[in-house]
């Protein structure tokens, strides 16, 4: 009996050292593979070198002067209204659609006044002029006066319109200040349909494409911002805190949605940022996406499938622009700091594969990687 004892007592001690060792290697592999995944996460971003500006540069460059394919997104009125893309739209018929060619422009206008030694640069400038003329911009306005288009690219087109023409205020250069005022009475049509707009939207859109308001609002608050117009500025700042004010626990788990190239939860706090201020912004972000304060947050990357795709590219797209929203909190709040890593992964992610012979990401996924590489270094964004 006594035998039959010391027998169980040893194949108990037996089974307990095997399950500490499980528990062990159980552990082992777990913290093995945090410190894999943190690694992955710090990875370090590409940086906007002359390099990458001109890899970048021939993507808006190719397109913004080819007129198909393309889609107008248009309401057709009478048999007059039956034009092709270049007589409707003279100044921004390139690069598949309008607002697509509109923050094509934007690009290249934004890599010329950080990279005066552009490659092609003479080419880039000898378009632009081409394509913002004064003679251009006026059957660009006659067609936003046209009786079914006031809603025409509302609000997404209207925000890169804004933010083309914030790039030209800034920039300090001869050609900037013809096209700039070559532009700015279609800029002075777009500023009054959102004045018109705005006090009329009884709730927010909040959808991850084109119509998102949160996007439509931040454009054009930095646009307000920076060319001083109270009255468009202090608009925008009223309607975001009517819309976001007292949203919490954005269901951010929920993103992306199929065809997302914004994240309806980030592009709010992006807006948000700017309005209130930086005691008030924290304590929203806190109620509002209170995981990115956890220094051990994730968030996947969206994932694309097939890039020859118009729609499954937009994820990219999301990809972009999440990653500008985490870079504008963690470049004003310190404590924020480790949204960048998170920030890094998604750029990391889709960088390499946008300069491509797909047609569907390449005329305009250029201006989400450069505004995203912009915001990473805080170069003029908001």
């Amino acid at each position: 009996m006594k035998k039959l004892g010391y027998l169980l007592l040893i194949f108990l001690c037996v089974q307990c050292q095997s399950e500490e060792k499980t528990e062990k290697s159980s552990k082992t592999v777990q913290k093995e593979a945090k410190t894999a995944q943190k690694d992955t996460i710090s990875t370090k971003i590409t940086t906007l070198t002359l390099k990458e500006a001109n890899r970048l540069a021939t993507l808006p460059l190719h397109c913004m002067q080819e007129e198909y394919p393309n889609k107008l997104n248009q309401t057709i009125g009478n048999a007059e209204d039956l034009q092709s893309p270049k007589a409707l739209h003279p100044a921004f018929y390139g690069c598949f659609d309008w607002h697509s060619s509109v923050h094509g422009h934007w690009s290249l206008v934004s890599l010329l006044k950080q990279f005066p030694d552009l490659e092609n640069s003479e080419d880039i400038r000898r378009k632009l002029a081409e394509n913002i003329s004064k003679e251009n911009i006026e059957i660009e306005i006659d067609y936003f006066k046209g009786k079914y288009n006031k809603s025409f690219e509302r609000t997404y087109g209207w925000a890169w319109l804004l933010k083309l023409a914030e790039e030209l205020h800034t920039w300090n250069d001869s050609l900037a200040r013809e096209l700039e005022a070559n532009l700015q009475p279609l800029t002075d049509i777009i500023v009054q349909g959102y004045l018109d707009f705005l006090p009329k939207l009884n709730y927010p859109i909040r959808v991850g494409e084109h119509t998102n308001t949160a996007f439509g609002l931040t454009f054009a608050y930095d646009y307000a911002k920076t060319v001083n117009n109270t009255t468009l500025l202090n608009l925008i700042t009223k309607r975001a805190k009517d819309f976001y004010l007292s949203d919490e626990n954005c269901p951010i788990s929920w993103e992306p949605s199929g065809f997302d190239f914004l994240s309806p939860c980030l592009e709010e706090a992006d807006i948000i940022r700017r309005v209130l201020t930086k005691d008030e912004f924290k304590s929203w972000l806190q109620a509002f996406l209170p995981q990115l304060a956890d220094k051990d947050f994730q968030l996947a990357q969206g994932k694309v499938s097939d890039r020859t795709d118009g729609k499954l590219v937009h994820l990219d797209g999301v990809n972009f622009s999440r990653a500008w929203c985490l870079y504008g909190i963690a470049n004003e709040f310190p404590e924020y700091a480790h949204l960048k890593n998170i920030a890094n992964q998604h750029v990391n992610y889709s960088l390499p594969s946008i300069v491509d012979d797909n047609y569907e990401g390449t005329h305009w996924l250029g201006s989400f990687a450069i505004y995203a590489l912009n915001t990473a270094a805080n170069v003029q964004v908001d």
